[in-house]
Order: C-alpha cells, then structure tokens, then sequence
C-alpha cells in the first residue's frame, strides 16, 4: 500500500493544536474519585494449568462505578515479589482470552496483568469475560459510538476508569512492588495505556503500540477504516451531530493524557497505518509532557514491529526499573 499521510519529516514535527474541554482534569478527577470510593480490594484465585514455569491468577477488581472486571495475573512460577509490574491493554474487540497466550513479561520476570475490556471480547481472539452493565443511546453498532451523546455517559469513560483502577488493584498485591508498574497495549490498548499514563502518578513507563484513540478530529477525516469510521457511519445518519460528538470525544483524545504524562513514553508508530494513521499517533508523542521515544516501521500496516518491537519494550523498560 502507499503512504497516504503526510511526509516523515513533517510527521515527526507535527503538533497540532487539539481543542481541550476547560473540565478535562476536573472530568477525570471525579470520575476516579468516584470509582475509588466503592472500589473493593481485587479477589485472586488461582489457575490450574498446564504451565509449570509461570503462576495463574483469574483476578477479579472493581472498575468504574465499582463494576467488577477480569483480568489475569501472570507471575514466575513461586515468586513471592516484590517484582516489577506491566499493567497491559487489550486491542478493539478482543478479550483476556486464555493465560498462555502472554507469556512474555512472566517468563522475563515480571509480573504481569492482562485487563479484559468491559463488553468486548466476540470480535476475534479467545473471548472475554466482563460485561458492560451500562446503556447506552443511539449508536452505531461497535463501541466508538456508544453514549457518545454525552462524555458522561460515553463508553472510554468506563473503560479508562477500568484501566486506572488496575493499577490501583496491582499495586495492591504483595507480589508487585508498587513503584515499579508500567503500562502497555497495542492498538485501542496502546491508546488506553496513554490514558492511564495521564490520570496516573508514579508509573516507571508507558508503551503504547501504534495507539488508537489520538487526534479524532483528524484521524474521523483521514481514514475509512474501523474503529474510527464507525464514527462517520454514526454521523452519516445523525447530520448535526458532529459538535456534540466532537465534544465528547476530546475527553477521550490521547493527545491530552500525553500532555498530562508524568513518565516516559515508548511508541511505536506503522508509516503505511490505515487504522491509526501516523500523523494521529505523532499528535499524542509530540505532545508528551516527560518524552516520548518513538519507534517508525516504515512498511508496516496496522501490525507495526510485533515481536520485533516487544524486544525494544522489554530492553527500554529494563532500562528505566535500571536508572
């Protein structure tokens, strides 16, 4: 495929001024607090299986508004910690699936937590457990749509709510030390670890993997592809919608959590992306409050590196826990 976007000098200058609601902090603020005070502490039972060098957990932690969420906790076989943590997100549509299938971060030495993403799960992979028990208005079926009439309401909410509570729940556990948790996630998980990186003191280190959710604005104009055009399906049909819709999501723009970061960043950006193009994912890394490394894979789509690139993640990290 082509290069569609712009070119890769101009990408690694581009800053594009992204309208910031005046209640951003305040927005998040109370929805945290919110949260918090019914959060309950996370309930760990233990796995059965087949892996004899790694330890399974099905963990169960309170998310937004105290809805219970799912997640595995994977750990080295007998370790009693404190280890350092990777707090990880999953891509749009898939699920926690099953424990073997991230094996990475444990067999490194970490501990390593998989959040299930509320109501997704049924779009490929292994599937999911969490539900999400909110309703939502019109919308166009996928989840970019869902309450999108109103931030308060709208689906990220919940799901960035559910990632800040996880790190909570995993600096809670007596094998993680709580002042060495980073963050991770390709794709939607790239952009959810970029928000919790924003909403969340202390981290050793964010990783987002060619981040969706950054720059909507540009991102709804550039692409015809899912998620994002989900949205313009949406507005197709509601013609006047677009400031509200709008609206909404610049409460959700990874450009914003990035200039609120208060720990590194490593990302990874696919030069021929159709899904979340380039000048999107530089949006959010030339905004990033503390820096941001960022990776270019010239001739990659929507993959990026891949196992190439989670062995820059795993020395870069093993690099900050060092420093």
């Amino acid at each position: 495929m082509p290069r569609f976007d712009m070119p890769v000098d101009d990408l690694r200058a581009y800053r594009p001024e992204v309208a910031e609601p005046a209640d951003f902090d305040a927005f998040w603020a109370d929805t945290l607090a919110a949260s918090r005070a019914v959060a309950e502490p996370p309930r760990l039972r233990g796995v059965d299986s087949p892996l004899t060098l790694v330890d399974v957990h099905d963990v169960e932690f309170s998310g937004y508004a105290g809805d219970p969420i799912k997640g595995w906790l994977t750990v080295p076989a007998g370790a009693t910690g404190p280890l350092p943590a990777v707090v990880e997100y999953n891509g749009y549509g898939g699920g926690r699936g099953l424990p073997h299938e991230r094996l990475q971060w444990a067999a490194s030495g970490y501990a390593h937590f998989f959040m299930d993403t509320r109501g997704q799960g049924s779009a490929w992979g292994t599937g999911g457990g969490t539900p999400d028990p909110h309703g939502t208005g019109p919308s166009h079926p996928g989840f970019m749509t869902r309450g999108i009439h109103d931030p308060a309401e709208y689906y990220y909410r919940r799901v960035f709510a559910d990632a800040v509570l996880a790190i909570d729940a995993v600096r809670s556990l007596d094998v993680v030390d709580a002042s060495r948790v980073a963050v991770a996630g390709g794709s939607q998980g790239g952009g959810i670890a970029l928000a919790a990186a924003g909403l969340v003191d202390g981290l050793v280190g964010a990783m987002p993997d060619v981040p969706f959710l950054c720059c909507f604005e540009r991102a709804v104009g550039l692409t015809d592809r899912d998620p994002y055009d989900e949205i313009v399906r949406f507005l197709s049909v509601h013609r006047d919608a677009a400031p509200t819709v709008f609206r909404t999501l610049s409460y959700f723009d990874g450009v914003h959590f990035a200039r609120r970061a208060t720990a590194p960043a490593l990302v990874s950006v696919a030069l021929m992306d159709l899904t979340c193009p380039p000048s999107t994912v530089y949006a959010a890394a030339n905004h990033h409050a503390v820096g941001a490394e960022v990776v270019e894979y010239a001739f990659n789509d929507h993959e990026g590196g891949q196992g190439v690139h989670w062995q820059r993640q795993v020395a870069w990290l093993a690099e900050r826990l060092a420093a």
